[in-house]
């Protein structure tokens, strides 16, 4: 397990240098001129040569993107004379529109982001697996064709329609909760949970449909194995049966999207927090692709496949937990 957890962080390490390199290339091929863009248009040509030299931008590709990757571990020094300015550890550079370190925009919004996905995730689980078992376990009954129904009525629809459903119905009509609106879990725990529930419901209503379909099926299978037929002939508590025998076995390929699915929504839920004006991640990337902000994009895209890849590496760690047979 130790060489193969090696392995796998030197493929962490591989994958995120080649989405940087492909996302740093296609900003490189794009026909925008950052530099004209942060000069204005009543700029003189002085002045665009100082901020390309400002911005590195009169450096090859080549070596624009060895500073921007050796910068994210040791710092970089960008610009010249006058216009000297330090990145420290980790540089991701900054934002063309205000002039922010990238990285300090992403930890301010980071906190609105993991919130958000960490409750969704906790409710599309709860919900997503209960269903899904009482219906593999009512195999065939009305209970499991009105489930799985609900779940494909769901599934089909999109996040921004049940998000607004759930603003007009629960805020606009019934008035039971507030407008979200992020506050600090630190600061108040009860507020923070409140205005976080609307938007933990549109994701985990999505999700939840998904992961009933899914964890139905790997159930259903599960429970046809010859080792859960034998724990039957023993006479071990259904419970028992279920829950540590099928259950535990059954949420191996649930892992797998479990880990896509929380990292994806670490970096941001770009339509869930525009509708329901939450500062987070996937905001931030919004403003940034309507404004061309490049090194917020490369930030954002950066984050998201650190998050991705780390959760999968931690997934393919936790199948060994879960089912012993995996470490054969």
């Amino acid at each position: 397990m130790i060489r193969y957890t090696l392995r796998r962080l030197v493929a962490v390490v591989g994958v995120l240098i080649a989405v940087a390199a492909v996302t740093f290339t296609i900003f490189y091929v794009l026909p925008s001129d950052p530099a004209a863009a942060a000069c204005g248009k009543s700029c003189s040509a002085e002045r665009l040569e100082a901020i390309r030299a400002h911005m590195g931008l009169d450096e090859p590709v080549w070596r624009q993107f060895w500073d921007f990757a050796s910068g994210i571990f040791t710092g970089r020094t960008m610009g010249s004379g006058r216009y000297t300015l330090r990145c420290d550890f980790p540089c991701l550079g900054y934002s063309y529109e205000n002039s922010e370190a990238v990285w300090d925009l992403l930890v301010d919004r980071l906190p609105v982001s993991a919130s958000l996905a960490v409750g969704a995730a906790v409710l599309w689980l709860v919900l997503g697996l209960s269903a899904g078992v009482v219906a593999a376990l009512r195999k065939d009954t009305l209970v499991d064709r009105a489930l799985m129904v609900g779940a494909v009525g769901a599934a089909s629809l999109p996040v921004y329609f049940t998000s607004m459903m759930l603003i007009y119905g629960l805020i606009r009509v019934a008035g039971l909760l507030p407008y979200p609106r992020y506050v600090s879990f630190a600061e108040d725990p009860g507020h923070w949970a409140s205005n976080l529930l609307l938007p933990w419901l549109a994701l985990a209503l999505l999700y939840a449909a998904m992961y009933a379909r899914q964890s139905r099926s790997s159930m259903i299978e599960t429970m046809a194995e010859p080792y859960i037929r034998t724990a039957r002939a023993k006479g071990l508590p259904r419970r028992t049966v279920v829950v540590k025998h099928g259950l535990r076995a059954g949420m191996t390929p649930l892992l797998t999207l479990f880990g896509m699915d929380l990292g994806g929504l670490l970096a941001g839920a770009v339509i869930t927090e525009s509708l329901f004006g939450l500062p987070g991640i996937g905001r931030l990337f919004y403003g940034a692709l309507t404004t061309g902000d490049q090194p917020v994009i490369l930030g954002v895209t950066l984050l998201a496949a650190t998050f991705i890849v780390v959760a999968n590496l931690a997934v393919d760690l936790l199948y060994a937990v879960v089912d012993p047979r995996v470490r054969l």
